[in-house]
């Protein structure tokens, strides 16, 4: 069966470049871990890209993702959001069956 990679929208990818992750030699890194309230949560993190990992890349920046990861975010949009809480990465994430409310932890 054939994979969709995920998608990184522009904005996420310009909050990369503001914190200078590339001139820093790191990538924005999302992966999947069991755990959470839901069964699985993200792990978004600044980490230097791995030889097997999947690389995102515009504007210089680079998204990466492992291979385990990658099947649970297929066709999911990694994205920047400001908003009166906080700024934070987001993923919208249609394999996701349910979230929580903290937005970091689905279940499939």
């Amino acid at each position: 069966m054939l994979t969709v990679p995920p998608r990184v929208t522009p904005r996420a990818f310009e909050r990369l470049a503001e914190i200078g992750a590339a001139s820093q030699g790191k990538a924005l890194r999302v992966a999947v871990e069991g755990g959470g309230c839901s069964g699985f949560q993200y792990n978004i993190d600044l980490d230097a890209p791995a030889e097997d990992d999947l690389v995102l890349e515009a504007e210089g920046e680079k998204v990466v993702i492992d291979q385990t990861s990658l099947p649970f975010l297929a066709d999911a949009v990694i994205d920047f959001s400001e908003e009166l809480i906080g700024a934070r990465f987001t993923i919208q994430n249609p394999n996701a069956a349910s979230s929580c409310g903290c937005g970091t932890s689905f279940s499939i």
